[in-house]
């Protein structure tokens, strides 16, 4: 039976990302199992305190051969784009946003860096010192992030998939950004897909999807959860708690 762990949305939250991979050593100790992928769903940046701190988190714990999978989040993606040579914004934003749009968090993300963004400025002259702030392994990391991961009847996207197109074409634009489409349908997708990237009160198994987006980036928790086949449960301070399917599962 397959079983793969895995981690809501960060939002540059380390101490609650250490909290969750800590749940998670503890139920790995439960059932002995010290080979089940940890699978981080992506957005490790933006809003909380210290992105950059996320960031050195992850790249350190697979460097020293961690069995972590760290997707791409929209966030990720803005925080990269904007961060090139030359800056972009991403093309799924509303037309007058940003990554240093309020509402977005880049701000917050560059001041962990020790950047801070005066009002007034012009991008032209704060984004070099920006770009030279956040080393280039991090810049790097960012861009080479996968998009998906996809283990054996699971399927790990940041938000989601796009219902009706092949996995093996789907885009990385859905598959960071999707929403509306993806949650209303209730296609039998074939793998159980697992995404967050929009915020639920709680855990939330659909039946042929999972959103493990608990709102960390809000304030809230975050969540890590143990899969195991398609059954879900989600870990606290007491153990497992079993995550009962909103509706009925699908008959394979």
């Amino acid at each position: 039976m397959t079983r793969a762990y895995a981690i809501g949305d960060i939002h540059g939250h380390l101490d609650k990302l250490e909290a969750a991979h800590a749940l998670i050593a503890e139920d790995r100790a439960r059932c002995g199992d010290d080979a089940a992928p940890v699978v981080h769903i992506g957005d490790l940046v933006d809003r909380g305190p210290n992105s950059k701190g996320v960031i050195q988190y992850v790249i350190d714990g697979q460097a020293r051969g961690e069995n972590w999978v760290v997707l791409k989040g929209n966030h990720d993606r803005m925080m990269e784009m904007f961060l090139r040579e030359h800056p972009m914004v991403d093309t799924q934003l509303l037309y007058d946003y940003n990554w240093l749009h309020a509402r977005i968090g880049g701000i917050e993300t560059l001041a962990s860096y020790g950047v801070e963004v005066r009002e007034g400025l012009r991008t032209f002259q704060f984004h070099p010192s920006a770009r030279a702030a956040v080393p280039e392994s991090h810049r790097a990391y960012l861009a080479g992030l996968p998009s998906f991961y996809r283990l054996d009847d699971l399927y790990f996207a940041h938000a989601g998939i796009r219902p009706g197109v092949a996995l093996e074409d789907q885009t990385e634009d859905d598959l960071c950004w999707i929403r509306k489409e993806f949650h209303q349908s209730d296609t039998n997708h074939g793998p159980l897909i697992v995404h967050g990237h929009t915020p639920v009160d709680e855990v939330t198994h659909y039946g042929n999807r999972l959103n493990i987006d608990t709102g960390a980036g809000h304030g809230k928790d975050m969540a890590a959860v143990v899969i195991e086949g398609r059954d879900v449960w989600q870990l606290g301070p007491d153990g497992r708690r079993d995550v009962k399917h909103e509706k009925p599962i699908f008959n394979f």
